[in-house]
């Protein structure tokens, strides 16, 4: 009887009620969650595809040529990249190259600088790639190919310290000149050297007629210029092969003097500046590159002295009233 009266009792009923709503909500919202994950569409994530080498390798020339034409970028670029690789790796390629930038034809000599150029780049398919170039025929064929690059575009004496013409230069020339410089880096002067870059190419640039002015100019473009043509003579006139050459063609003394401080620029400016009566002041200075030679003091005294403050409220023009300049005691 105890049992049965236990199973009828009020709070056993209550309870277990609501053990079993509870637990069917659980069950419930556990079913619903699965069936939703179950239901969602998930984007399917892309693929990723590599080249394999057995893939490049099978690809023929006729479908890389297609390929090259191709509308999209990344399919050209990968064409181009695949090319260049087998052509730095292909011996008789790069000699075909070498060849080819040394024809007197301009297109063709163009194409051939074009593609060694790109191939020299690429360095993804072959660690080193200046390497194919580092031998005697490398070396002779890209001097060859500047020194055509000479009757190709008229350059103008380089005697303006404030005009840089290189990057008028044709751009063959800009070509073969970065090449040059990236073997300069890569390997050294002595090479080039051997291969006549100074007599064929250094020497023939219109540096000036008499021995003196070419002298002259050829210090001062190493001294104002930073492009490479300034970076290769540099690199030529820190070797004892390069000095010698440089001497031989007359563009370096065998003893460097000190340039004189009237050899440096000097710029001449006009400053015009309008005062209140709206008359036109033109003061002309010349500026020259001093040497230091004050003393801390005497420097700090000059810069005290050139403190000065411009007052002018937009109404008007500058002119020199509005210059309020620091009033300094002479004895100090």
């Amino acid at each position: 009887m105890g049992f049965y009266s236990f199973l009828k009792d009020d709070r056993l009923v209550a309870a277990s009620l609501s053990f079993s709503t509870v637990g069917f909500f659980f069950i419930m919202r556990t079913l619903l969650e699965y069936y939703r994950d179950e239901a969602e569409i998930k984007p399917t994530p892309p693929k990723t595809q590599y080249i394999t080498q057995e893939t490049e390798d099978s690809l023929k020339p006729n479908t890389l040529e297609s390929l090259l034409g191709h509308y999209n970028f990344a399919i050209r670029d990968t064409a181009v990249k695949i090319i260049a690789g087998r052509a730095v790796n292909d011996n008789s390629v790069v000699y075909q190259l070498l060849w080819g930038i040394t024809r007197e034809d301009y297109d063709e000599r163009m194409e051939a600088l074009r593609a060694l150029a790109t191939a020299m780049e690429d360095k993804e398919a072959f660690q080193e790639p200046l390497s194919a170039l580092n031998n005697p025929k490398g070396y002779s064929a890209l001097v060859r190919s500047l020194e055509l690059c000479l009757h190709d575009k008229p350059h103008e004496k380089l005697d303006d310290p404030l005009y840089d013409e290189y990057y008028l230069r044709d751009i063959g020339e800009r070509r073969c000149l970065m090449l040059i410089a990236q073997m300069i880096h890569r390997y050294g002067t002595t090479k080039l050297v051997e291969a006549g870059l100074v007599e064929r190419w250094v020497a023939k640039q219109p540096w000036g007629d008499s021995d003196e002015e070419r002298q002259n100019n050829f210090g001062m473009y190493m001294d104002r210029r930073k492009n490479r043509i300034s970076d290769i003579c540099f690199h030529l006139s820190t070797t004892k092969v390069g000095r010698k050459a440089l001497c031989k063609a007359k563009l370096m003394n065998k003893l460097m003097k000190k340039r004189n401080r009237s050899d440096y620029i000097k710029v001449v400016l006009e400053i015009s500046m309008t005062n209140e009566d709206d008359h036109d002041e033109t003061s002309r200075a010349e500026l020259v590159p001093r040497v230091n030679d004050q003393t801390d003091e005497e420097q700090r005294l000059r810069r005290r002295h050139r403190e000065a403050m411009v007052l002018n409220d937009g109404t008007h023009s500058l002119g020199r009233g509005d210059i309020i300049e620091r009033e300094h005691d002479s004895n100090n």
